[in-house]
C-alpha cells in the first residue's frame, strides 16, 4: 500500500519561483492553479482541513511536522462541506491554531508531483513529492533528494523550516 509521503522542499525566492514555474510548464505536465486555504488543528497529530476550488479535505499525518517521510491518511469531500468539517472538530474540542493561504502551481514531473507554492505571510516553496509504501521509503526520499540537485537546489534543512513555521504560527494573525 503507497500510503507513505516522501517530500522534500525548499524556501526560494520570489526569482527563483517564476524561473521555476517557466521550466517546469516546459517540462512536466501542468496540473493547474489552485487557491487553497488549510487549516491546522491542536491536536496530537497532524489534523488539518483544507478547502480549495475543487473540493475540501480532512487528513492526518503521522510522525513529525517536516519529515521527509510520513503516513497520510487523506478523505475528500465537495467543497462546501469546509465549513461543517471546520464546526465538527471546534465540536469536539480542537483550536485551530493556524491558517494558511496559499497559491499552489502543481505539476507532474514524471513520476514526481511538484508544488510551487506562495503561501501568504510565509514565502514560496517548492515541494517534490512522491507517495511509496514503507518498504522504499528511504530510496523514494533518496531520489527526491536527486531530483532537487538536478534543479540545482538544495533542500531546506528541517529546522529553517520549524523555525520559520513557529514564528508564523506565532504570528499569522498579525501577518495576514
Amino acid at each position: 500500500m503507497n500510503n507513505i509521503e516522501c517530500e522534500v522542499r525548499c524556501l526560494i525566492s520570489e526569482d527563483e519561483y517564476q524561473t521555476l514555474l517557466g521550466q517546469f510548464k516546459d517540462v512536466a505536465v501542468f496540473e493547474g492553479a489552485d487557491e487553497q486555504v488549510t487549516y491546522y488543528f491542536d491536536s496530537k497529530e497532524d489534523l488539518r482541513i483544507q478547502k480549495n476550488e475543487h473540493y475540501a479535505k480532512v487528513w492526518l499525518k503521522k510522525g513529525e511536522l517536516h519529515d521527509d517521510h510520513r503516513e497520510e491518511i487523506e478523505i475528500k469531500v465537495p467543497k462546501d462541506d469546509f465549513e461543517k468539517l471546520e464546526h465538527l472538530f471546534l465540536l469536539l474540542g480542537y483550536n485551530i491554531s493556524i491558517k494558511w493561504f496559499r497559491t499552489r502551481n502543481a505539476f507532474k514531473w514524471g513520476d514526481i508531483d511538484v508544488a510551487l507554492d506562495h503561501t501568504k505571510g510565509y514565502g514560496h516553496i517548492l515541494e517534490l513529492e512522491k507517495l511509496t509504501n514503507d518498504e522504499e521509503k528511504e530510496n523514494t526520499v533518496h531520489y527526491l533528494k536527486s531530483k532537487l540537485v538536478q534543479l540545482g537546489l538544495e533542500q531546506t534543512p528541517k529546522e529553517t523550516f520549524d523555525q520559520k513555521y513557529q514564528y508564523y504560527k506565532e504570528h499569522w494573525r498579525e501577518i495576514m
